[in-house]
């Protein structure tokens, strides 16, 4: 059985530098915590990975959506 603090949620993104990451940090940080998230800005099609407690796959696109960017789940 997974547990839910083990859960790494992916999101397919058009967050593309370190400029963009410093943009949408804040609004991850708040909702996902301080290191819970990663974006793989070398891949071409930016996955942004975030560790999972409690949040959900709507609070990410939501927190990435005030950001200004878009985030779309990513099927495992």
């Amino acid at each position: 059985m997974e547990n839910k603090k083990d859960r790494v949620l992916k999101f397919k993104t058009n967050i593309n530098c370190g400029s963009c990451i410093a943009k949408v940090a804040p609004r991850l940080d708040e909702s996902a915590g301080t290191g819970r998230w990663e974006v793989d800005t070398a891949s071409p099609d930016r996955i942004l990975s975030v560790h999972s407690g409690e949040i959900t796959e709507n609070e990410i696109v939501k927190a990435v959506g005030q950001a200004g960017f878009k985030a779309e789940p990513v099927s495992a």
